[in-house]
């Protein structure tokens, strides 16, 4: 079946992006992105890697318009594979989002809200690793784990990870006492892993950096490999729209004082402050963007890079100074927002872009997986498989989302909401009286104008406020 390109007005996606520069220049896989004539050249399951970074934004590639970061290798996924420009997290926390990546359920289901709790074995036994392990897929894990504190090396047929609860941290030594950047390290690993592979057995390697995430316990917050210096050292980083002090002044009292406002002032607070810290956090993806060409070489070298379906995203955003904050866990853009590619060399026209604006969320990675390797999948799983959305066959697809954050800790509240394709309505439970949030994300991309107590639209809030209810009780 031909299908005819997706038209994609340039305008439009810069302000549906909301990087806040007044003028990008896109890469061409997005002024080109076109649906493609997709289908399988290769009967044997394929072999997967899914590649898992840490406080991640959407808008820190160069495929998603950023005019800044270098992600060459990053970007070459997206120009052959499928980018996401609407991807998001279900909850914006490390170890939840993870464990939502494994199960493909919302933390409503699985259960995981603090950094002690592990997966119960029957709980792990339907995760995409278990269950390909089972079917005869060859399985590794390499770098944070970030879910609980056991080791899983019975779970793996490989195991490197690093589990919880506390941070790994960047700075190793290798074996002769030499100065090793965990990137270089977990890059090592997942090499060695994919050495021991064959043709004859597919494998499914997940590889979870910790990178770009700040050392929280260092004063320096970004750690990044020194050999990654000079990269940056000459550009001029501006200042996000928001990050003034009058988009400090409108929020509610219990953010000002919040978790998030503190970390603001370790990394943010001056203008030389903010420009390091954004330097240093794209460094840190530039290591990243290394290790991807690395794994790459390493499967073309095997010969195992035509069979190899790659999936990339972000356990969740990250904010860089927009609305006086940093770190994640609330419900703005900056914070649940994430990137998301899925390359697959066995679908024909490769080379040409594929953009969708679906919403992908981290529940459905579990699902995608297992339907990539033909695998029947569970009941108990709330996301969906992206396949669809590759073949063009998505007819019935979400037009919105339960978000949750639950986490139990003093200076960080609790939220829920919905973000719709439009629309994004945020609660705040335990704050008395309730506080509410209501964005129009058409006319309002960055967020600035909460409109939950303009009496024009509390119509659009009745409506939001019974559907987060909704989803809510629905999904429990």
């Amino acid at each position: 079946m031909n299908v005819k390109p997706e038209k994609i007005n340039r305008r439009d996606f810069i302000k549906t992006i909301g990087v806040g520069t007044a003028s990008i220049a896109l890469p061409s896989l997005l002024l080109n992105g076109c649906k493609t004539n997709r289908s399988s050249t290769n009967k044997t399951l394929p072999n997967i890697i899914f590649l898992l970074t840490d406080d991640q934004r959407w808008d820190s590639l160069g495929c998603m318009g950023n005019p800044i970061i270098k992600t060459p290798n990053i970007d070459d996924l997206a120009e052959k594979g499928t980018l996401f420009k609407n991807a998001f997290v279900t909850t914006s926390i490390c170890m939840v989002s993870r464990a939502s990546f494994l199960t493909g359920q919302y933390a409503c289901r699985h259960k995981v809200n603090d950094f002690r709790t592990n997966l119960s074995p029957e709980a792990f036994a339907q995760t995409y690793p278990a269950i390909l392990k089972k079917s005869g897929y060859k399985t590794g894990f390499v770098g944070k784990y970030g879910i609980g504190n056991l080791e899983l090396t019975n779970e793996f047929d490989k195991w490197y990870g690093i589990p919880g609860p506390g941070q790994p941290v960047y700075e190793n030594k290798d074996k002769n006492g030499e100065y090793k950047h965990l990137t270089e390290l977990i890059t090592e690993q997942s090499i060695e892993f994919l050495d021991g592979c064959s043709k004859e057995n597919p494998f499914c390697l997940s590889v979870s950096y910790k990178a770009p995430h700040v050392q929280d316990s260092d004063p320096r917050q970004f750690i990044y490999n020194p050999v990654y210096k000079d990269l940056y050292k000459d550009v001029s980083i501006p200042s996000p729209k928001t990050a003034t002090q009058k988009h400090f002044d409108a929020l509610p009292d219990f953010l000002k004082t919040s978790e998030a406002r503190e970390r603001w002032e370790k990394r943010f607070a001056t203008p030389k402050m903010y420009s390091e810290s954004v330097k240093g956090y794209y460094r840190l993806i530039a290591g990243i963007d290394d290790s991807v060409k690395k794994i790459r070489d390493e499967l073309k070298k095997l010969k195992l890079d035509d069979n190899t379906v790659i999936i990339f995203m972000g356990d969740n955003g990250f904010f860089l100074g927009e609305h006086g904050l940093a770190g994640k866990w609330f419900a703005h853009e900056e914070s649940i927002r994430v990137p998301l590619i899925i390359y697959d060399p066995r679908i024909e026209n490769a080379n040409k872009s594929n953009l969708s604006d679906k919403i992908a969320l981290n529940i459905d990675i579990a699902p995608t997986i297992l339907d990539l390797a033909g695998e029947k999948i569970p009941t108990e799983m709330q996301g969906r498989s992206l396949l669809p959305i590759l073949k063009n066959q998505n007819k019935d697809w979400r037009k919105d989302f339960f978000y949750e954050h639950l986490f139990d800790h003093p200076a960080i509240p609790k939220s829920i909401g919905v973000r719709s394709e439009n629309w994004k309505y945020i609660r705040y439970p335990d704050v008395k009286p309730v506080f509410e949030e209501l964005y129009d994300l058409k006319k309002d991309p960055f967020e600035e104008k909460n409109l939950s107590t303009n009496k024009t639209f509390q119509s659009v809030l009745e409506k939001l406020r019974s559907r987060c209810n909704e989803l809510e009780n629905e999904l429990k």
